[in-house]
């Protein structure tokens, strides 16, 4: 038998949470092993439970689910965080994305969404809510007086390597044990991928990913 996704949820409404709940425990490859109504409970839930998939609301009372899943990266947690939000600003999702996040999807979407996603995330992938998808491909214009971001072709094929798996969640390690090269190497790579696009950080390239179209839905 597979062993079932384990999934934490952390909403501080309890309607939400049942809902969620309810919807998790209903597929036969989920199951839910932790719940919490705040950030810092969330956090303490998700290192206590290790859970494969933590499903964090964006906004929650003493830390948002940006700040607790910055929390849980610098604790080194190796759950995926999957955000769920009533947020759909380009603004909130470059937010978590940059805290970590391996996905994010609107709370006005579809249940089979919701489910899909955390499929997604907990295979190491990136999953972006197709509401939040579209927006961002209609809006992916650089901030003004930044240069405009160089084409993929100038990226050399260990760099293109490099950043495809950054972008899809992939951690350092198995990027460098994937490519058979140093984790410092796969940082060198990444480094100077970033500078030839313009990148600032994690969120920049998951947008240039969804630009060029790394991550098209399977």
């Amino acid at each position: 038998m597979t062993t079932p996704l384990r999934v934490f949820l952390a909403d501080d409404h309890p309607i939400v949470r049942d809902g969620l709940r309810g919807l998790i425990e209903a597929q036969p490859d989920m199951q839910v092993v932790g719940e919490a109504c705040d950030g810092a409970s969330a956090v303490a839930g998700v290192i206590a439970f290790r859970p494969d998939v933590a499903v964090l609301d964006m906004s929650m009372p003493q830390l948002s689910g940006a700040q607790a899943a910055e929390q849980l990266r610098r604790e080194g947690a190796t759950a995926k965080v999957l955000a769920l939000s009533a947020h759909e600003d380009r603004g909130y999702v470059q937010q978590m994305l940059a805290a970590g996040a391996a996905g994010y999807v609107v709370k006005r979407t579809a249940a089979d969404e919701l489910v899909r996603a955390i499929r997604v995330v907990a295979s190491g992938q990136v999953y972006l809510d197709p509401i939040i998808a579209s927006a961002l491909v209609a809006d992916l214009s650089r901030p003004p007086g930044s240069p405009e971001p160089a084409a993929e072709s100038e990226l050399s094929e260990r760099e293109d390597a490099v950043l495809r798996r950054i972008a899809s969640g992939l951690p350092v390690k198995q990027i460098a044990a994937d490519l058979a090269v140093g984790a410092r190497t796969v940082e060198t790579y990444r480094a100077r991928a970033m500078e030839k696009l313009g990148l600032r950080n994690r969120a920049d390239i998951v947008r240039y990913a969804v630009r060029q179209g790394w991550l098209v839905e399977s």
